[in-house]
């Protein structure tokens, strides 16, 4: 299967369905990568596809043996400058959804949606997955249910310890480019959030993503 192109189809599919070609995929499919063959996929499935006879449609065959390599943790993180390699990243690690939240420092507040799914589309395409994250409505800070929520925590960078892995954990926040307030920290203290210890200097928030969700592997 290596070198097929892989392709998101937003509806349910099976074997034996026609699924209407877009533009940019035919695009993609003929003058890109040249061949009239492919993977679709979609829930966590996928299947064999070619182009038919007038190009107008995918007819799917057979399914694959290929499981999702997607794990089930949620990405909590504040909305940032550079979001789209946050998406990208976290898409490529595997997260299930991904669950925005304005935080007391947020300054990137009018992000593009629209763009941030279709990041996630392409980096599940790219990365194997037979499935791309949910992108969960907003929520402010005070909204969330803090149960068995795991945290980046900068102030390892200021000599304070904490887990270095979070094992089994499903709920992941990350903090903004300014980091959390000190009210929010109280209120991560106080809950018994478990912070996880990222690096001894200040990280981008994207990168402290990644590490964080690559301390659940560990």
């Amino acid at each position: 299967m290596k070198n097929i192109p892989r392709i998101f189809i937003d509806t349910d599919i099976h074997s034996g369905s026609f699924i209407p070609v877009s533009k940019d995929t035919l695009h993609y499919l003929i003058k890109v990568m040249r061949r009239r063959d492919c993977l679709c996929f979609n829930a966590g499935n996928e299947y064999k596809a070619s182009l038919s006879e007038d190009t107008k449609h995918l007819v799917v065959g057979e399914k694959t043996d290929h499981e999702d390599p997607s794990n089930n943790i949620t990405l909590y993180f504040a909305p940032i400058k550079h979001i789209d390699e946050l998406i990208n990243m976290a898409t490529q690690m595997g997260v299930k959804a991904l669950q925005p939240v304005m935080t007391e420092h947020v300054t990137a507040r009018h992000i593009n949606w629209e763009r941030a799914k279709k990041i996630a589309i392409e980096a599940s395409e790219q990365s194997n997955r037979n499935s791309i994250p949910e992108i969960l409505p907003i929520k402010n800070f005070s909204e969330l249910d803090f149960t068995e929520m795991y945290f980046a925590d900068e102030r390892t960078a200021y000599n304070k310890s904490f887990n270095s892995v979070a094992k089994g954990a499903k709920k992941i926040l990350i903090g903004p480019e300014g980091g959390f307030s000190n009210k929010e920290f109280e209120t991560l203290d106080s809950l018994g959030c478990k912070g996880i210890n990222l690096s001894k200097t200040i990280l981008r928030a994207e990168l402290a993503a990644a590490i964080a969700i690559s301390k659940v592997e560990e």
